[in-house]
């Protein structure tokens, strides 16, 4: 780089109307990405099926029809599972850290692995099982589902599982879910100029 170049970009990186230009680009583009990742989590099938609770159809084509996402899983009549994984993608933010030696500022983004959240979206009934892993790397029991009609015995009001089969020639169809979307995330966000 040429010399009076570099003298002019580190009084540049002093200056406060540039500092100040400098974040507000950085803090536009970074809500524009965070915004639509998010925007996407929601619509997501199997998002606004667990959502939509037991009521939900299959949108997901994860259960060949038989179930829902809420009743199959198991989750606790009135439980939310979406919002951990929402809350985490909304904490997602950023850092930018100048230095006096460096010509160039660093920005540093915080964002979720889909290991943390995995970690917050636990089995209601495998500790230590994610069924948010659990949706892109198959759930098992399709076949020992039994749908029953608001029972007292169900986690979710829905269905419990049978202790003999009740179908074959069915399984969990696995989706493309968190890993998918992190993934992207953080293409995005190193794509950043």
């Amino acid at each position: 780089m040429d010399k009076d170049f570099l003298d002019l970009f580190k009084k540049l990186q002093k200056d406060r109307d540039f500092i100040k230009e400098k974040e507000k680009t950085v803090k536009e583009a970074f809500d524009k990405i965070k915004e639509e990742i998010i925007e996407e989590f929601n619509n997501h099938p199997v998002t606004r099926e667990i959502e939509a609770g037991i009521g939900s159809a299959n949108i997901s084509g994860t259960l060949n029809g038989i179930t829902n996402l809420y009743s199959f899983i198991g989750f606790y009549a009135g439980t939310d599972p979406i919002t951990p994984i929402r809350e985490l993608l909304e904490k997602s933010t950023y850092r930018i850290i100048a230095s006096p030696t460096a010509t160039i500022s660093k920005v540093v983004f915080e964002i979720p692995t889909a290991k943390m959240i995995f970690n917050a979206t636990p089995m209601p009934w495998a500790i230590g099982r994610s069924w948010a892993k659990g949706i892109e790397t198959g759930i098992s029991g399709i076949g020992y589902y039994l749908k029953l009609t608001l029972d007292k015995n169900s986690r979710s009001g829905l269905g419990v599982q049978s202790q003999k089969k009740v179908r074959t020639g069915v399984r969990f169809k696995n989706t493309k879910y968190i890993s998918d979307l992190i993934n992207k995330f953080e293409k995005e966000l190193k794509n950043l100029d």
